[in-house]
């Protein structure tokens, strides 16, 4: 059976392994992982595809700024098991995260990606040519959907992160739990 929900703090081990076999190591390089860095995906929008208890699909969207006080989101990675690719699970995932966000009230979704292939969820590069990326991009893939007409008209400038930063945990007081014995499965320095 195939799931699609919200993505749990135990899904991430699995996610990242699955992004790994889509796209390597080199996905870290790409320009959107630094929109991406430290910070959180928007709220119930960070999705899984589960099947028969492992995670097959992965998708999430980011809080950004499509200019100067322009919210927006950002959507990927997307990724499907190369083992299940070709089953349409990829646009299921997409049209459940976008249906999510547009839910939700957000009015606008920018991504990267390969144009033909996004077209058909309503994807263009008309609003993003007075935009800019903080890296290097293909200018012909960086993509946007309105979900409220008008919600990028005028928009330009540097897409920037938004959302809420990721904590971190405190490095001293780890050390001085698993010093204690307090942290499971580490015993204290002999």
């Amino acid at each position: 059976m195939i799931t699609i929900r919200e993505e749990f703090f135990h899904d991430t081990q699995a996610r990242e392994a699955l992004l790994d076999t889509c796209f390597g190591p080199t996905r870290f390089q790409k320009t959107c992982e630094r929109l991406r860095e430290g910070r959180k995906p928007a709220d119930g929008l960070a999705l899984v595809i589960e099947h028969d208890g492992a995670i097959v699909g992965t998708v999430r969207l980011w809080h950004v700024s499509a200019g100067p006080n322009r919210p927006a989101l950002m959507l990927g990675p997307i990724a499907i098991d190369p083992a299940l690719q070709s089953l349409g699970l990829g646009g299921k995932l997409m049209r459940e995260a976008l249906s999510r966000a547009a839910a939700l009230g957000h009015k606008a979704v920018l991504l990267v990606g390969d144009a033909p292939y996004y077209e058909r969820f309503g994807f263009s590069a008309e609003k993003t040519q007075s935009l800019w990326l903080p890296g290097p991009y293909e200018r012909s893939r960086f993509l946007a959907l309105e979900f409220e007409a008008g919600s990028l008209d005028g928009a330009r400038g540097l897409v920037s992160a938004t959302g809420a930063v990721e904590e971190k945990p405190d490095l001293g007081a780890l050390v001085a739990a698993a010093a204690q014995g307090r942290l499971p499965g580490l015993r204290p320095a002999a």
